[in-house]
This record gives C-alpha cells, structure tokens and sequence, in this order.
C-alpha cells in the first residue's frame, strides 16, 4: 500500500494542499511550528479516523475556518485504487469514505491502510501512564485483528456500567452486577490472550533492532503485566467487589494492563538517559512495522493487510552520530515500503537518499504550505 496523492484542506495550519507523492520516500523540510507534524497528522487521520495528539477534532479545524477535508489515493499491492476521505464541519459529526461510501462504523476502517509514526510524542510511553502503553498494544493488534476493537469496546462498556453501579449511592442489583463481571472476564481474557501473543512475537525483533541500533552490550526487554496473571480474571474481579464499591471503581481487570521497558534488568523510565531513551522508543515502533510485515507476508491476518507506511517525525534529535548512522541505514533499506520522514534540515535526509531509493520526493514546508522542492525518478 502507498500514497499516491493526498489533498488537504483547512487541517490545522494547513490551508490547502494537493500534492502527488513518491511511492518510496518523500522527505518534509522546514523549521519547527512550520507544519510537518500537521502534514503527518493528517496521514494518521486518514489511517485511524483520528489525530495522534489532539482527541478533540474541532480543534484540527484551521483556526477562523469552519470545516477540514482530507481527500487520499491510495494504491495497494493488487494495483488497486483505495479512494478515502474524511471531513468535518463545526457541530457535525465527521464522516469517513471509502470509495465514496460512508461507513456505517469507523472501526471498520481500521487496518485498511496500516501504519506506524515514530514521532517526539513516543517518549510518553516510558514516561506517561500505563494507558499509554496499552494503546501501545491496542493500536497494532486492531490493524491486523479486525474483531479487536469491538471486543475492547464491548469490555469498556461492561466496566462503565460496572463502575457507574460502583458509585452509586444505593447498593447495586448483585444479578446486574455479576453479570456485567462475567462479560470483563470473558471479553478480558479474550483481549489478555491477543496481547500476551503480541508482546510475545515483538520482543525479539525489538531487541534485534534496538541491539543494531545502539550497536552496544545493552540488553532490554519487554515484560507484559496484567490482573490475568493472577488467575481466572473473573475470579480476580469478582473476589475485591467490597473494596471496588468503596473506591467507587473496578481496580482490576485488562484496563489495569501495564507493559514494563527494561534496561538491563533496571526500569528503563529510571535508568535510561535521554539517547537510550530515544532509541528504545525508536527501536520499539520500527519492530511494530516489522511485526505486521512479518504477518503481511505470512498471510496470518484475518483482515486483508498491506504493507504499513512508516512515518518518521523528527528522530534524529538527542541521538549521536553512530546511532544516527544505524537508524539511517536500517531505514534506507528495501525492507520498507513508503516512507515520510521529517527534520529541520537536510543533513540526515540527504544521507538516507543517498543510501536509498532513487525515487524521493522533497517538499520544503513553510507557514502551513508544502511545495515540492525537488524531485527525482529512476
């Protein structure tokens, strides 16, 4: 799957846009606040019905306009064309299209053109809380796994109304009660297993790319904790309802999901500095491309998946030199299929063209306008 050509309209500081792209790498140049980021947003948008940093989609509208419109061409590996659009209006829902037909749920669309975003942001999943780390897991899985996220949503609805029976002020219906119980411990088993296959099947090929990159003895790991653990998740639920209802919420369950970073056997949130840090994050999210195009040629999936594009969000800042030699190399080659990447000068990008493709577009992007600045083909 590739971006053949991509419209934009009104997406945050992006006014208008139309612009044909290289199926191989395309370089973004321009200073910071300029509108790369927004350009890559506007990408992950169309792939996930939504922004990577901004849950309130009013606030994707540029400021004083009252609608954005996402217009994309895609070309996947049967030569077919994939038409997909998104647009939404000030106080109206958003609608999405494929081939000009709206679904009827968004959760449909997910998978149908995978992708993966390295971006600053990634730092957050050793720093910020687990819900970090469990959208980690979640936003993979439900790019391969096309019933993932209609069990998660059916579980987080069972735990709302668990919760919403936690709080209240007289005692909740027992039968109401164990019956909501039943459905977390089935629906969480359900999504404890797919998780645990995950992490399983991603921690070697972390550790292989983390271990190229860095090009050091430092060893990491990925340990994956959840109340599923403990036993039968119903049992675990069930057995602490007295201490729920006076906390007013459910305290276990696979919504309590954690992933541990490890840095040779230490925490890595405590122990890592801001370059081990950066590479872990950069290392982890390269292994989720090579995760699901290791299912893609497998023909593992239960969804018809393609290729994952690989978006690069400034990742070359707080690395040194060899480390930024290693990433250059990795991504440079024929392992990946169409690739953005963005930086603040020409430096790196002009090391990875060198080292790839011949085929690149670059775009020089100023004040929200993007115009290619060059352009080569075989």
């Amino acid at each position: 799957m590739f971006l053949n050509k991509i419209t934009i309209l009104n997406y945050k500081n992006i006014a208008e846009a139309h612009l044909q792209l290289s199926p191989k790498i395309n370089c973004l140049i321009g200073n910071n606040g300029e509108g790369k980021t927004n350009f890559l947003d506007a990408l992950y948008f169309l792939s996930f019905c939504k922004s990577a940093n901004n849950p309130i989609d009013s606030q994707l509208i540029r400021h004083s306009q009252d609608y954005f419109l996402l217009e994309a061409e895609y070309i996947n590996s049967n030569d077919n064309t994939e038409l997909v659009s998104c647009g939404l209006k000030r106080g109206v829902k958003k609608t999405l299209k494929r081939n000009k037909k709206a679904y009827k749920r968004l959760s449909e669309h997910i998978g149908l053109i995978p992708l993966i975003m390295i971006s600053p942001n990634d730092i957050s999943l050793i720093e910020g809380g687990s819900e970090e780390r469990r959208r980690l897991m979640d936003v993979v899985i439900s790019q391969y796994d096309n019933t993932y996220i209609d069990t998660l949503t059916r579980y987080n609805k069972a735990l709302t109304q668990r919760n919403t029976m936690l709080k209240a002020e007289e005692e909740p219906d027992l039968t109401l009660m164990e019956l909501m119980e039943q459905e977390m411990g089935r629906l969480g088993e359900a999504i404890y297993s797919k998780r645990k296959e995950f992490i399983e099947q991603l921690t070697p090929i972390f550790q292989h790319i983390y271990k190229e990159i860095s090009a050091s003895g430092e060893r990491v790991a990925i340990e994956y904790k959840s109340h599923c653990q403990r036993g039968p998740l119903l049992d675990v639920i069930s057995r602490d309802r007295a201490k729920d209802r006076i906390m007013g919420y459910s305290l276990h369950g696979i919504h309590r999901d954690d992933l541990d970073f490890m840095l040779d056997d230490y925490m890595m949130k405590r122990e890592g500095s801001q370059g081990q840090n950066k590479t872990f994050v950069t290392a982890l999210k390269l292994a989720q491309f090579d995760f699901l195009r290791n299912i893609v040629n497998s023909g593992r999936s239960n969804s018809k998946l393609e290729t994952p594009l690989l978006l690069l969000d400034d990742i070359f800042d707080k690395l040194d030199a060899n480390r930024v030699e290693q990433i250059v190399r990795l991504v440079s080659s024929d392992n990946y299929g169409q690739i953005f990447i963005t930086d603040t000068n020409r430096e790196y990008l002009d090391k990875i063209l060198e080292a790839g493709s011949d085929d690149y577009k670059l775009f020089f992007v100023e004040n929200g306008e993007i115009r290619m600045k060059e352009e080569k083909h075989v």
